[in-house]
């Protein structure tokens, strides 16, 4: 298992506060709330949700919908949103064996990959885009988050993508696997 960081963190619109806050608005005037969740081993981004509101029932329903498809992280990394420190999420958190790691408030760089995730994600798409309705946000913010995971190179894990990244470690651990010994569980 591995660590995935969570910022979910309710910020102000474009111009009041950091470039990295993941909060705009559709042309009706509705609001969106994005919840970013990264992997920080393989740089992916794993889920973009977004809607009008996102509270604590929603995060643990997307964080399930993650450990069903992935497996449990060993951490997650938080902010100290209300939605992160609520009896549920930390039952939910507590019941999936995650130890849940929160930032001291005021200190965002504690959590810094995800503010670059979120500068990265504010400045190529949601400071490009108009949108429209809820629906164009969240299928115009699911293409970038493909090309941000499939297309994409990653300094940081060798210039490829995060999607090639992990399949390669995938590849590897499998061959890693089939040379297990069943008696000693050594690798020969």
């Amino acid at each position: 298992r591995r660590s995935i960081r969570v910022t979910a963190t309710w910020f102000m619109p474009v111009g009041a506060c950091g470039r990295g806050r993941p909060v705009d608005w559709c042309a009706n005037g509705q609001q969106l709330k994005c919840l970013t969740v990264t992997d920080e081993w393989t740089r992916g981004g794993l889920a973009i949700e977004v809607d009008g509101r996102i509270g604590s029932g929603r995060v643990i329903e997307v964080l399930s919908r993650l450990v069903s498809e992935r497996g449990a992280p060993l951490y997650l990394r938080s902010d100290n949103g209300p939605e992160f420190t609520c009896r549920a999420f930390i039952a939910w958190t507590q019941s999936h064996g995650i130890r849940h790691i929160l930032i001291e408030p005021g200190r965002p760089m504690q959590n810094g990959y995800i503010e670059s995730f979120n500068g990265r994600f504010r400045d190529e798409c949601l400071n490009e885009h108009w949108f429209e309705t809820l629906h164009q946000a969240r299928t115009e913010i699911g293409k970038w988050r493909r090309d941000y995971n499939e297309v994409r190179p990653h300094g940081s894990i060798g210039r490829i993508p995060p999607a090639r990244f992990a399949e390669q470690h995938r590849r590897h651990a499998g061959d890693a696997a089939r040379h297990l010994t069943p008696a000693s569980n050594e690798i020969q």
